[in-house]
């Protein structure tokens, strides 16, 4: 018998400075903290996947390169123009613009600790 995984079912951005990043996705994503968080992370009550911002692990060093290099994380949003004009009016830094993707509208911004964040219009 082979045995498979599902999608990702919990994600987790390690982060030098937990309470800034928790703030930053509280304010700027509108992200809502879960009812419980384990030591040193702040979980949030995100769809149909957990995610969360923690210190780091031990043996992570965060100063070694940008933080998520390699990884791409997206996210859906109702309406990406407008999202993209509430990160502006927040002075979120904008990476790329609004473009067409074939998931619908879709661009980057600088999140907590400079992770990469890509959100897309849903559905």
């Amino acid at each position: 018998m082979t045995v498979s995984i599902d999608g990702p079912d919990f994600i987790a951005l390690q982060v030098r400075d937990l309470e800034a990043a928790a703030e930053f996705c509280e304010k700027n994503l509108g992200l809502r903290r879960a009812p419980y968080s384990p030591p040193h992370a702040v979980v949030f009550d995100t769809k149909p996947t957990p995610m969360a911002v923690r210190e780091p692990l031990p043996g992570t060093d965060l100063d070694s390169g940008r933080p998520g290099l390699g990884v791409a994380l997206w996210f859906a949003t109702p309406d990406t123009q407008a999202f993209h004009d509430q990160l502006t009016a927040n002075g979120i830094e904008i990476l790329t613009p609004i473009t067409e993707s074939p998931f619908g509208p879709m661009f980057s911004f600088a999140g907590p600790e400079g992770y990469v964040l890509t959100v897309h219009q849903a559905g």
